[in-house]
């Protein structure tokens, strides 16, 4: 599959880094397997759901504590951060202050295989940080059986790993929401493959729940589609989406300006972008870095992310026209549609703590980044202004851009830096909407009622 936790580039690469980061005094060791493992997955260019550092254990099995920025810090050299941290850096408490936790509000999360643990590995990583079940957690398998998980599948572990991450951080945002997770039975790779069940799955929602927002943390490059129609005949369920007022996110990747070939081992030595985030039916969540204490209070603005092991992908569309809604940022676009659109966290140098104990690793609290996770975090948020409007939002974009990045509205610039990655030169982060991080960041305590507002100022 191409992109995931790392959403769009959880590479093999991010894995061996981290494998590099974990030391004997953890009383977690890296064996010599797990080594080779690691290389050889680099090697192959093995799909990315792997949930970056997600599959390194950095806790004991037996132990329930999930570690501390702290004990990140002092271990790894690099600071992780918990849920309640970030529920604080973009104003969840507030809004949950005001009563806003997601009551009503379905989000709807999609993914190949999904982890055969996920509930309870929900249950636990809730129970660690004080967070509520959530009130009804489905599981579906619309499009057909799922194979029985091979432990030995690295693919299958990467999209248990992406699910887990999935699937705790949109919970964590909007804890009373309803979580779907609609499991699909074929490996989204590059190109087409595993797209139409994907989308059969998501047209299934529409139909058939009350979805209100689905969260996509997969990608493929547009050039690895056989063609511009290839992808066009694809879009049946956006389309759905959009005349049933459901919302939809998809992650704008992690390799920056480039991203995989369909050899899925290269990446492109020129600019290019990926689908369905390049879609203008869907809004592209970017990814940035965010720098906390240990309460969640933000020492410095949060940055582009762009570390050693990825970057905010970002870029122009060239399947896509500019759309209407970015008509007001056409000297940035030209004729294209740019992505992303709005930016999370999702930096490495950043990166939360998931839990989660499916077959093939030991049961382990483990890091995770990308725009896989800014994805759910963003999907959480819509899901809190879907509660403040009492009704479902559909297609925000319009209203999105409408707010023009005013901070009055809960819009946060991110400046400095680029999405250059891999050699491949990056879009320039600067005041205002760019194609590295879109409009920037949120505060969600304002922007809630700012796209509620607008949403409905446009309706």
């Amino acid at each position: 599959m191409s992109r995931h936790t790392l959403t769009t580039a959880t590479t093999a690469v991010l894995a061996l880094a981290v494998l590099a980061l974990v030391p004997s005094t953890t009383g977690v060791t890296t064996s010599a397997a797990a080594a080779k493992a690691a290389s050889t997955s680099a090697t192959r260019g093995l799909p990315e759901p792997r949930p970056l550092i997600a599959d390194t254990p950095i806790v004991p099995a037996d132990t329930m504590s999930p570690p501390t920025t702290y004990h990140c810090r002092v271990t790894y050299g690099i600071p992780c951060y918990s849920p309640l941290q970030l529920r604080r850096a973009y104003g969840i408490n507030k809004l949950r202050s005001q009563g806003l936790t997601g009551h009503g509000a379905v989000i709807a999360i999609v993914d190949s295989f999904g982890s055969p643990t996920i509930r309870h590995d929900l249950h636990v990583f809730d129970h660690a940080y004080g967070l509520a079940d959530p009130p009804k957690f489905r599981i579906v398998r619309p499009v057909g059986p799922i194979p029985a998980f091979n432990p030995d599948s690295a693919d299958m572990r990467g999209w248990a790993g992406e699910t887990t991450l999935d699937v705790e951080y949109a919970h964590a945002m909007a804890p009373q929401a309803t979580i779907i997770l609609a499991e699909t039975p074929v490996s989204e790779t590059e190109g087409v493959h595993g797209f139409p069940q994907i989308m059969d799955a998501e047209r299934w929602l529409i139909h058939h729940t009350n979805v209100g927002v689905i969260s996509q943390s997969f990608g493929a490059t547009e050039p690895t589609f056989p063609s511009a129609t290839s992808i066009q005949n694809l879009r049946y369920a956006f389309q759905a989406a959009r005349n049933n007022r459901v919302t939809v996110l998809g992650g704008s990747g992690d390799l920056g300006s480039t991203d995989y070939r369909a050899d899925m081992r290269h990446h492109f030595d020129h600019r290019v972008n990926s689908w369905p985030s390049s879609d203008p039916l869907v809004t592209s969540v970017g990814g940035t870095e965010v720098h906390l204490d240990a309460k969640g209070a933000r020492t410095s603005a949060d940055t582009v992310w762009n570390d050693p092991w990825g970057a905010s992908g970002g870029g122009l569309s060239h399947v896509f026209s500019r759309p209407a809604f970015q008509q007001s940022v056409k000297s940035v676009v030209g004729t294209h549609r740019g992505t992303p659109d709005i930016s999370l966290n999702a930096a490495v140098m950043s990166r939360v703590t998931t839990y989660s104990t499916f077959p093939g690793q030991p049961a382990v609290w483990g890091f995770a980044a990308g725009t896989s996770e800014a994805t759910p975090l963003f999907a959480g948020i819509v899901a809190l202004a879907i509660e403040k409007a009492h009704r479902r939002l559909g297609d925000i974009n319009a209203a999105l851009y409408s707010l023009q990045g005013a901070s009055s509205d809960g819009i946060v610039d991110v400046t400095g830096g680029d999405n250059g990655f891999d050699g491949v030169p990056g879009w320039p982060v600067v005041a205002g909407y760019d194609l590295g991080t879109g409009w920037g960041t949120v505060n969600a305590a304002t922007f809630v009622p700012a796209l509620v507002a607008a949403v409905k100022a446009l309706s």
